[in-house]
């Protein structure tokens, strides 16, 4: 789990970053509303999801990693279990947010990070 403070994110979820973890699609369900998602390309391979009725931003899902999911941790209404261990993409974030927490900073996305 990372906070991203890349400028597409800050836009898609109207907020200083976006907190978020990228899963194995085969331990993610929808329980209901499938057929309400609606779907844009945010990038070459990478499409957003969203709900057509209250417009909630929902999962992000790749063409290049079919496997995988971005999953926007805001939205859950549970607590995930576990806490974000970084804040990527700082050398694009919004200029009045100061970070305040003690995670390491990258300025774009770190070799080992799964997004």
């Amino acid at each position: 789990m990372v906070n991203c403070h890349c400028s597409k994110c800050r836009r898609w979820h109207g907020a200083a970053f976006r907190t978020r973890s990228t899963i194995k699609r085969e331990n993610f369900s929808w329980t209901k509303g499938e057929e309400n998602l609606g779907k844009y390309y945010s990038s070459k391979s990478v499409a957003k999801t969203f709900c057509k009725t209250c417009g909630s931003s929902l999962v992000s899902l790749y063409d290049d990693r079919p496997d995988y999911i971005g999953l926007p941790i805001g939205g859950l209404e549970q607590d995930p279990g576990n806490q974000p261990i970084a804040n990527i993409f700082v050398g694009s974030k919004s200029p009045w947010y100061k970070i305040t927490d003690n995670l390491p900073c990258y300025d774009e996305l770190p070799p080992d990070c799964l997004i």
